[in-house]
């Protein structure tokens, strides 16, 4: 008999947003978390910058502020963007009492003395304060981090702390099929119920019911052949959203990172931006810089200048890559401050003490997503989203560096206070119908999957990438819907997987970049189309709301 579980809170993702909201719920509330592989092996792990956040007296609120309105081309909320940068500071404390290593070093003679937000004493007695270094888009050193390796001291933490919970259930190797909302039962009022997840171990799509269901599922930089993303990143949340009538915002800014490791067996290895934040410097094969004759912040410019800047000069030069040199610096610096981008390198035949080191672009953050209020919220009742998977205005056109884990940490806390207070555990579970296979077959054609997944990522990369035509645009649009039709009857005729899974929703979030660029006349920000290369100047910024078939909207 297929299982069945009743949770308060459903937690469909292990990053991040997702475990930071399982640690903030109240611990007498009985929570579920969705994996889809290991725990850790999500976008968070492989986040090595660090976190944005205001620790330095030099720095404030209101430049935080400033910096992020003006990476995000003229379409940020900014009353999004101050209550993220306003409860930056205490989203750090929370990490560092929860144990998270942020490098620090010793404060400066003349600060010892002075009252310090981020300095403390250490077992020896001498004053110390993070290690707060800077990167593209800042105008101050205000990234907090573990070295070069943020996010797997982040993740590690988090997990190590959800597994002391004994209220918060883990289940790894498990994958969202679908989301079960009151209208898909032809139910009143309209709400989340729960999800069908397929157990990977046993091929069982079960049934979890809950009081709340939160997506945490991450972006959807799988859809592009070159991505800096592990294989889990493929839109599932979105996907789910759309389907179960949530408005999807801003889908045609994709955020391509500048600089990944070319290398053909490195799989999209980052070279992080704390690299140009520390000085490092793009060169062209012949040793010359490039980036100042474009921006006046030359390296430090905003990633989507930089990503764009790259693109031009490879296809200028018919180039393969260009290269990111931080050589000059003392080895001894190199090596402490970047020791995962060292030996990782170095096992690929490249001594950043030495060398610059040969990068490419890559598909790297999905800055549209589910529209939710402040709270997490989305339009349907009871369904929260955070993290990446979200659009809550903080990003506009392009995402700051090192803006997104303090995004998952401010709404993963925000969605979490907003369930504390409204959850009722004495309200009723709906009876829900189990998965249904008995009209459905084993299938014998797995290579359609592979293919159909193969020519998705490819088009999307040729067509939908850094720049873009209506043309191509328009190519890509006859493809995704000749493929939507193909899988759909697929989905309609055989059991599930996990890569039909990711293929239906990868084929849905496509559609969804492909029809939002279509609809901005104009280039901004990560959008970039050389039909129309300059931003509207006749009319204010705006942004590309999609509104699916079964919208229904939420009462406020």
């Amino acid at each position: 008999m297929t299982p069945t579980h009743q949770y308060d809170v459903l937690i469909l993702g292990s990053g991040a947003a997702g475990l930071t909201m399982a640690l903030k719920l109240e611990p007498h509330l009985k929570v579920a978390v969705i994996s889809k592989g290991p725990l850790d092996e999500g976008s968070t792990r492989y986040a090595q910058g660090g976190i944005s956040a205001v620790l330095d007296p030099a720095d404030s609120i209101d430049s935080h502020i400033s910096d992020t309105l003006n990476a995000g081309g003229a379409l940020c909320d900014e009353a999004v963007v101050r209550y993220v940068a306003e409860h930056s500071k205490e989203q750090i404390q929370w990490l560092a009492d929860l144990g998270v290593p942020f490098t620090q070093e010793e404060a400066p003679a003349e600060n010892r003395n002075e009252p310090h937000d981020n300095a403390e004493k250490t077992d020896n007695g001498v004053q110390c304060a993070y290690h707060l270094t800077r990167e593209g888009g800042h105008s101050h050193r205000r990234v907090v981090h573990c070295k070069d390796a943020t996010g797997s001291a982040l993740s590690d933490t988090l997990i190590n702390a959800v597994r002391q919970r004994g209220n918060i259930h883990l289940f790894e190797n498990y994958i969202a099929v679908d989301l079960i909302s009151s209208a898909k039962l032809n139910l009143s009022p309209q709400r989340i119920l729960g999800a069908y997840i397929l157990n990977k171990a046993s091929g069982d799509t079960e049934v979890f019911q809950a009081r709340s269901v939160v997506l945490a599922t991450g972006g959807a930089s799988k859809v592009y052949l070159y991505t800096t993303n592990p294989d889990v990143s493929t839109g599932d949340g979105i996907a789910m959203a759309w389907r179960a009538g949530c408005r999807i915002a801003n889908m045609e800014f994709i955020q391509f990172h500048p600089t990944c490791l070319y290398h053909p067996h490195a799989k999209s290895f980052l070279i992080s931006e704390v690299i140009r934040g520390e000085g490092g410097r793009l060169l062209l094969p012949d040793g010359t810089r490039f980036m100042e004759k474009i921006d006046p912040r030359a390296e430090l410019a905003p990633r989507d200048i930089v990503a764009r800047a790259i693109d031009h000069e490879m296809k200028r030069l018919g180039i393969d890559c260009v290269y990111i040199d931080i050589s000059f610096k003392p080895s001894d610096f190199v090596r402490s401050h970047f020791p995962t981008i060292y030996e990782r390198c170095l096992a690929f035949g490249y001594d950043i003490t030495k060398d610059p080191v040969p990068v490419v672009p890559a598909a790297h953050y999905t800055c549209g997503g589910i529209i939710t209020d402040l709270n997490g919220q989305t339009d349907v009742d009871r369904l929260y989203a955070i993290g990446e998977t979200a659009w809550t205005g903080m990003h506009g056109a392009n995402r700051m560096a090192s803006n997104s884990l303090l995004e998952c940490l401010i709404f993963g806390d925000a969605a979490a206070k907003d369930i504390n207070e409204r959850l009722d555990q004495t309200e009723p579970f709906t009876s829900l119908p189990v998965w249904d296979e008995s009209r459905v077959t084993d299938s014998d054609e797995e290579i359609v999957v592979a293919h159909n997944w193969d020519e998705l990522r490819r088009f999307m990369w040729d067509y939908v990438g850094i720049v873009r035509t209506n043309k191509r645009l328009e190519r890509a649009m006859r493809r995704v819907n000749l493929l939507s039709r193909e899988i759909f009857e697929y989905y309609s005729n055989f059991r599930v997987s996990n890569d039909l899974i990711e293929l239906r929703n990868l084929v849905e979030v496509a559609e969804l970049i492909i029809r939002s660029a279509m609809a901005r006349k104009e280039s901004r920000g990560l959008h970039y189309t050389l039909d129309y290369p300059m931003a509207e100047a006749d009319a204010p910024p705006r942004n590309t709301i999609l509104v699916p078939p079964n919208y229904l909207e939420r009462p406020r």
